[in-house]
């Protein structure tokens, strides 16, 4: 794959990751199919990619004209089946459930494109990719949020992933303006397991009492150049994804990865971060 302003790629998902990574490719000069199904969801994609437009012709980062050509590179379909057969990458970025990522990856592969993608940041690899009919072009991709201003792609090799399409998917991150890495498959990978164990432990600093959100956060910003907080950053990534990421990676790696019982409360109370308006922080609309 030698990636160009012609290419072109899907994403299925459209929440804030898979927003992100289309507005990211769109801006790369790619032309970008989002399959999102639900109506609502989709009007959240339009207003997510129109605000990151607003927001970089402020900083001066793109004029008028371009931020229109940017949007119109993205367009949004209701499924999978009416994706155009034969991209050159599709990036799956549904939530972290295994059934519904294995049966998104089914319908994706049937599609032949060059390279298929899971943004998944804690599923392994292998067991995904076995919904592939060719496990050699698949591998995993692990953007960040928000993902036009972190700079790294986590490239996760599975035990069938083809040393082509590693090469396919440095071209592409680097296509973004990106930097990568290259992880093997284990659970958490590399940056999941260090996010989340920094994540934890101001959880639980904060249930103990030793200082308030606002100031365990402005200790990592401050102290160690955080660009946000833990405790904000877990309302951003959403606290039922936390949770869920935690449960898994105490089943691969023991207690210390265990969710402190103020995260497992706040997710049964449907205090889920930003998505909803409230978590450790409130979001107002």
């Amino acid at each position: 794959m030698k990636p160009g302003t012609n290419l072109e790629l899907a994403v299925v998902g459209g929440g804030t990751m898979g927003a992100g990574i289309a507005y990211v490719s769109a801006q790369a000069g790619g032309r970008v199919f989002v399959v999102e199904p639900d109506e609502a969801r989709s009007e959240g994609l339009k207003r997510t990619v129109h605000d990151a437009v607003v927001s970089a012709i402020k900083r001066g980062k793109m004029d008028d004209e371009k931020g229109r050509a940017l949007a119109a590179r993205i367009e949004r379909v209701a499924s999978v089946e009416r994706l155009p057969t034969g991209l050159d990458l599709i990036v799956e970025s549904v939530p972290e459930r295994l059934e519904l990522k294995l049966e998104v990856l089914a319908r994706v592969a049937a599609r032949k494109p060059a390279l298929i993608a899971t943004n998944t940041s804690s599923l392994s690899i292998d067991r995904l990719a076995e919904a592939v009919a060719d496990p050699a072009s698949f591998l995993g991709m692990h953007f960040f949020n928000p993902v036009w201003s972190i700079k790294l792609v986590e490239i996760i090799r599975g035990g069938r992933t083809s040393p082509d399409a590693i090469e396919s998917a440095r071209a592409v991150s680097a296509w973004l303006s990106k930097e990568s890495l290259v992880v093997r498959d284990v659970p958490g990978f590399a940056t999941s397991r260090l996010d989340l164990i920094a994540s934890l432990e101001a959880m639980r600093m904060l249930e103990s009492g030793v200082a308030s959100a606002e100031d365990i956060d402005r200790a990592a910003v401050l102290a160690y150049h955080h660009p946000v907080g833990p405790l904000r950053l877990s309302d951003i990534v959403g606290l039922d994804v936390r949770l869920d990421i935690a449960r898994s990676l105490e089943l691969a790696h023991g207690p210390r990865f265990a969710p402190p019982t103020i995260l497992a409360r706040m997710v049964s109370e449907g205090k889920l971060g930003e998505k909803v308006g409230q978590g450790f922080f409130s979001w107002p609309k």
